[in-house]
């Protein structure tokens, strides 16, 4: 009731409040929701290995003094194809551009440990990218812990930019001493869009020479072909998608672990000196948009999707009994789980079909 009432009422408001709506899109399990529980400090989100956990948009609400961060976590943006594969509804495939509709600025994840992604956005990312090519997009790459070679990093940064950050030309320095410990120095500089009192203390890739020994890095001193002159990037056809990799209209690159909330605070950071003049939508008190039921389930089909094989939790859905609070405090909770096929049905043994 609690959550009820502080959704339902008027938000607070500061003197001069600020607001940035930010939209994490991204490939199936690229560590999106991973992500909002860290930049939120609590788990609100529903994480699991397997694809497709999120299964529709929820907000999580970020307030620091006069700013709010409303995080717009996402399913990760798909196919029809796999979407009737994993037995997805429609809202798994309008839910993300739904979200970009709304968003200031797209965070776009990527798994630097997926050997067979990493280099390369899907052509649902880059689509997604092109159609709202007037909202400023910022490149995160997610679990950088995982690679053991750094230096790989800067050809992953090269691909996935087209060579271009903030309407600059990347440029690999080499150095006599260079040898298989590259240095990973990406562009420091703020987005075009931000006074120059907003830089983030820090690098914005967090990692520099933690990453590295002195090497070789990238440079951003040289124009690419007029980028840079306050106009928006240029909406790209689908023969040019076809053709490209990457994106060359990022304003920043971020590398974290989100899963060890490593340089999480450092891209927080940023975020809250993007935020523009603009009223709170959510009271200050307000963590998620979600109701304490949603939260929930959503975890106990987190649960499901961890220990039940192959594609059963998929089609499971949930009905709820009994959900009242214990002499303790405990949240007892009743639930009946609902499977469409007689073989996916829990047998006397505890197994699966």
């Amino acid at each position: 009731e609690a959550q009820k009432r502080l959704l339902e009422h008027r938000p607070d408001q500061p003197p001069q409040p600020k607001v940035l709506r930010i939209a994490i899109i991204g490939a199936p399990n690229a560590g999106k929701s991973t992500l909002c529980n860290q930049l939120l400090g609590r788990k609100v989100f529903p994480v699991s290995k397997k694809v497709h956990t999120t299964r529709c948009k929820a907000r999580g609400v970020i307030t620091h003094e006069d700013t709010q961060l409303i995080i717009l976590d996402t399913p990760g943006l798909t196919n029809p194809l796999k979407a009737k594969r994993h037995n997805l509804e429609e809202a798994m495939l309008t839910d993300p551009w739904d979200s970009m509709k709304h968003a200031d600025l797209v965070l776009v994840l990527v798994d630097v440990s997926d050997h067979w992604t990493r280099n390369s956005l899907s052509k649902e990312v880059l689509r997604c990218l092109s159609q709202f090519s007037h909202i400023p997009s910022v490149l995160v790459l997610n679990k950088v812990d995982v690679l053991k070679k750094k230096f790989l990093l800067l050809e992953i940064v090269t691909d996935l930019t087209e060579g271009i950050v903030n309407g600059r030309k990347l440029e690999v320095k080499s150095s006599p001493k260079q040898d298989s410990r590259s240095s990973v120095k990406l562009p420091l500089h703020p987005t075009q869009a931000s006074p120059p009192e907003s830089k983030v203390p820090g690098s914005p890739c967090g990692q520099g020479k933690n990453q590295a020994q002195e090497g070789s890095g990238l440079d951003t001193s040289s124009d690419a072909g007029g980028a840079g002159t306050g106009e928006g990037p240029e909406h790209h056809g689908a023969k040019d998608l076809k053709d490209m990799k990457g994106w060359p209209h990022f304003q920043e690159i971020f590398m974290l672990a989100a899963l060890r909330g490593e340089e999480v605070d450092t891209l927080k950071r940023y975020l809250l000196t993007q935020a523009k003049p603009g009223p709170w939508e959510f009271h200050s008190d307000v963590l998620t948009s979600q109701s304490p039921q949603e939260i929930c389930d959503n975890i106990i089909r987190e649960k499901l999707l961890e220990y039940l094989p192959l594609e059963v939790p998929y089609g499971v859905s949930q009905v709820t009994h009994v959900w009242e609070e214990g002499e303790c405090g405990e949240l007892l909770i009743v639930q009946s789980l609902l499977v469409p096929r007689e073989s996916h049905k829990v047998s006397e043994g505890g197994k699966v079909g």
